[in-house]
This record gives C-alpha cells, sequence and structure tokens, in this order.
C-alpha cells in the first residue's frame, strides 16, 4: 500500500467516524432535550398495563366464532341483567366487516399504486440526469417528486377527504400522490444506470425523444420498475390501513373503534389480517420478481 492510498483510507475512515460522532451527537441532544422536559415518562403502572393489554392480545377476537359464550350477560354495577348476547354470531358478523373493510383496502392499496407509478413516469424522465432533459424541466420535476415524498400519505388523505368527501377516493388519491415521490426517484435512478452507449445509438438514426424511450429505455428498465412497483404496492398495503381512521374507507375505522373501546381482542384480530395480507402479498411478489432475473 502506498502512502496516498493510506491517506485516502485514513481520511475515509475518518470522515466515517465524524459522521457517527455527529450521529452520537444529534442521538444526545435528542434524549437530553425530552429528558429536560419529562416527556420520555411510562405513564402509572406501565408493566400492569402491559401485562393486562398483553393478555387481551394474546387471545385475538376470531377466537369466539369457535370457543365464545353463546349466553354473555352484559350486567350493571348492582348486578342487573342488562342484556345477553351470543359472541360466537356477534363475532361472525364483525368478522364479515372486517375481511370486507380488508378487500377495501387492498383495492386502495392497488389502484392507488398504480396511478402513483403512472403519474411519476414523466417525472422521472424528466429527472434522469442521462436523458438529458432541459434544466428547467429537470429542477421543476424532482422538485415534484422531492414534495410528493416528503408529505405523509395521511396528510395528503386529510386534505383530499375535505375535497372529494368521504370514501375509498380519497385514500386512492392519497396513496398515489405520495408514491408518486418513491416511484419516481426509483424510476429515474434505474434509468441512469442503462448503458447510454444504446440511447446514443437510438438517437445517431435520428429517433425522436418518445421514440429513444420506447427503444432503448424502456425495454431495459422494465425488470426494475416492475419490481420497484411491487416492492411499493405491497408498502402500500399496510400504509392504507390507517386511511380510515380519517375516513377514506379500510381497516383504518375498525382500528380506530377497536382502539378507542379499548378492545385489544379485536384489535389483535385486525392485526393479523393485515399480516396475513402483507405476508402472502410478498411471498407472491418474491416469486415474480425473481422471474423477472
Amino acid at each position: 500500500m502506498t502512502f496516498t492510498q493510506f491517506l485516502t483510507r485514513l481520511k475515509g475512515r475518518l470522515g466515517f467516524l465524524g459522521l457517527a460522532l455527529a450521529y452520537a451527537a444529534i442521538v444526545a441532544v435528542c434524549l437530553a432535550s425530552f429528558s429536560r422536559s419529562d416527556d420520555l415518562s411510562l405513564g402509572r403502572n406501565p408493566l400492569d398495563n402491559l401485562i393486562k393489554t398483553g393478555t387481551e392480545f394474546v387471545r385475538p377476537s376470531f377466537l369466539d366464532i369457535w370457543f365464545g359464550n353463546t349466553h354473555y350477560e352484559y350486567k350493571s354495577d348492582d348486578g342487573t341483567v342488562l342484556r345477553t348476547e351470543n359472541r360466537r354470531l356477534v363475532e361472525t358478523e364483525y368478522d364479515k366487516q372486517l375481511l370486507i373493510a380488508a378487500w377495501v383496502t387492498f383495492k386502495i392499496a392497488t389502484l392507488g399504486s398504480l396511478l402513483g407509478a403512472l403519474l411519476s413516469l414523466p417525472f422521472a424522465v424528466f429527472t434522469a440526469k442521462n436523458l438529458r432533459s432541459p434544466k428547467w424541466l429537470s429542477a421543476a420535476s424532482k422538485m415534484v417528486l422531492d414534495i410528493s415524498r416528503s408529505i405523509h400519505t395521511l396528510v395528503f388523505g386529510l386534505v383530499l377527504v375535505g375535497i372529494v368527501g368521504l370514501g375509498p377516493t380519497a385514500g386512492i388519491l392519497a396513496i398515489a400522490f405520495h408514491s408518486m415521490g418513491t416511484y419516481g426517484k426509483l424510476f429515474a435512478e434505474s434509468i441512469e444506470t442503462l448503458d447510454m452507449a444504446a440511447i446514443e445509438a437510438v438517437r445517431a438514426v435520428g429517433a425522436s425523444p418518445s421514440q429513444t424511450f420506447f427503444l432503448a429505455v424502456w425495454p431495459n428498465v422494465l425488470p426494475q420498475w416492475v419490481s420497484s412497483h411491487l416492492y411499493i404496492w405491497e408498502y402500500n398495503i399496510r400504509d392504507s390501513t390507517i386511511l380510515g381512521i380519517i375516513g377514506a374507507g379500510g381497516l383504518g375505522l375498525l382500528i380506530s373503534e377497536s382502539v378507542s373501546l379499548f378492545q385489544w381482542g379485536r384489535l389483535s384480530t385486525i392485526l393479523l389480517v393485515v399480516v396475513l395480507m402483507v405476508t402472502v402479498f410478498d411471498s407472491l411478489s418474491r416469486r415474480i420478481r425473481q422471474a423477472l432475473l
């Protein structure tokens, strides 16, 4: 190893050490700030609350379909029976609503992801440096993608519910507008990794910009774009579960109800459905990505 190589390696390690120390300083400042304002309190009886909540979580409510009390009594403080219900029938009806809400969530994530991918395409093309778009157009496209990516789906949902009203439309648009930024960034990066020789060869024969894109760019980036689309689609299935909280449809409303009523067994059932949806979709998308390699 020459002295110059040694200095280069030492400089890189010192730079990394400096970044690590800066990160540690930021973490220390955050902890000190919270500690000074006493915002890191665990509340009253955290252990008892954890045990109580955990006990209810480990028994998902869907088990009542088979093991629920068929003559469950609701009593007042003095012991008077107010009403009775068949827990098995009640849970069966609830789980039907849960499956319908899960299907709505999947549809919102699917349509929102597709719309976001389509909206991002022109911005990705204009942002990719190797396609040599006009600087003002490239800068404007990058700004649009950065803004889209920086605003959370829930914020888009809150705004869109006020514009288009309650329902899945607001959820679809919220997913699309937020995902557009991520899609655009990933699509632009995949374009920038292309071999420019093939693109220049197509340009040399007099192809127009649109012909260059469809003949030299699109066929080469399609596998990466499909892989990116599947990944973001999977992410949006998780992300769209909270949109119902603001009235955009899906599982969010049921999550909000179970949390507000401290029905941890039902929340456990809802989360199991979400995990199952994501797991199944991840398995399918992994096989598709492997087939594209």
